[in-house]
């Protein structure tokens, strides 16, 4: 495989550089819009004009198709713009969820006029999307939800609780599974909806997390009136819709964000141990040779399923790989920067080295081993689907919901 750029690609890399170049904020402004400099109602103001203004420079969602906004972009050239746009401090963080895995949901089963009124401003950021997957109950397996659908006329009728719901607080709209059939085994009784996150019955419950922040939410559904209309897939696929997310999902997630190889290596450089800089440290250098080596890994592997996916594939469970590992070795470098900074690392700050990035890591990092699907889930997933292995025994599997013991 040949990952140099062919010609069309190189002219692709320097047309995304000159717009970013004129366009992305300069290192003064990006600074200002750090969000762990502002409140979250500012970086969110920032967000949406950076969305924005990609948007009415065509470099938003390069590979949505044209109809709903994107420009149809190779997935190779999506690769470059990321590559390209990581080079600059602009604000993320608000719309992933929305455009990496609500987007691709709504394009493969909304109906066309749905596609026209709701993607569009999405891709913009004048609307933001949030996802509501798990509950309290079902733990890390999506299929054991509990909250109900029920038909009532031209709509559903939703009772039930959802947790861990990302930007809940501050979303338009959000996609939603539900159990509509309890008498059918747990994948067969599902249903996918999306809804108006200010529907009446609606409540949303910020959770206080450790790192201080509060994005994640409980969110309450009180006999919230969900159209037919606003279903999306067949009733009692959902659990074929919610593939369609949680693939995509994977493959949003991709690579954990924060510090890795590069930022572990400029620490152990800067760091003085008690016999000189930490890079000298034969136990350190092992440590950057592994991560070193799985870093190399990751990429590749990237770019296997973007290969792929430019030869029309759809995100299949090799993006299971990438989110397992490298929100693996995020927790293993934010533990080896606290470490190495001593008892500097319980303090956070800008004149901490690398601004407490390594702080900020270690509290977030947990999350990041959950979101998507918990390691045990991803390597049940790679162990069938990508290894060919034997599937782990599921003695629910042909009994219907409502006959499992539950001990309730």
């Amino acid at each position: 495989m040949n990952f140099d750029d062919t010609p069309q690609e190189a002219a692709f890399r320097a047309a995304a550089r000159t717009w970013l170049e004129a366009n992305a904020p300069a290192p003064e402004e990006a600074k200002r819009m750090g969000r762990e400099n502002l409140d979250e109602a500012t970086a969110l103001k920032a967000a949406r004009a950076w969305q924005s203004r990609k948007a009415a420079g065509g470099w938003a969602c390069l590979h949505w198709p044209k109809a709903y906004g994107g420009r149809e972009a190779t997935p190779i050239e999506r690769v470059i713009w990321e590559q390209e746009e990581s080079r600059f401090a602009v604000p993320r963080g608000f719309f992933e969820i929305g455009l990496g895995m609500c987007g691709p949901t709504m394009m493969m089963y909304a109906t066309e006029a749905q596609k026209q009124h709701y993607l569009p401003p999405m891709l913009r950021g004048e609307t933001i999307w949030c996802q509501l997957f798990s509950e309290p109950s079902a733990g890390s397996d999506v299929a054991g939800l509990r909250m109900r659908a029920v038909r009532d006329g031209d709509d559903w009728v939703i009772n039930g609780q959802k947790i861990w719901t990302s930007g809940a607080h501050y979303s338009d709209f959000g996609i939603l599974v539900t159990r509509s059939d309890p008498t059918v085994p747990k994948h067969k009784g599902l249903t996918f909806f999306f809804v108006d996150m200010k529907s009446p019955g609606i409540t949303i419950k910020p959770i206080k997390q450790i790192s201080g922040t509060s994005n994640f939410n409980e969110v309450f559904f009180e006999d919230v009136r969900i159209p037919d209309a606003q279903r999306l897939g067949d009733v009692g696929q959902g659990w074929t819709v919610s593939l369609t997310t949680l693939m995509n999902e994977r493959l949003a997630v991709g690579d954990a964000p924060g510090p890795g190889f590069d930022e572990a290596f400029a620490l152990a450089r800067e760091v003085l141990l008690e016999d000189g800089p930490a890079i000298r440290n034969p136990e350190v250098r092992q440590r950057l040779a592994e991560w070193y080596v799985q870093s190399r890994g990751l990429k590749y592997t990237k770019f296997r399923g973007m290969t792929a996916l430019s030869r029309g594939a759809t995100p299949g469970p090799e993006a299971s790989i990438t989110k397992l590992v490298s929100a693996n070795v995020l927790q293993s470098v934010a533990n080896f920067g606290m470490d190495l900074q001593d008892m500097g690392g319980v303090v956070h700050g800008t004149g901490q080295p690398a601004a407490g990035l390594f702080q900020q890591a270690l509290l977030y990092s947990p999350g990041l081993r959950i979101a998507g699907g918990t390691d045990e889930i991803l390597r049940n997933i790679i162990a069938e689907r990508v290894l060919g292995l034997p599937p782990d025994i599921r003695v629910d599997k042909d009994i219907a919901f409502n006959a499992l013991p539950t001990g309730r």
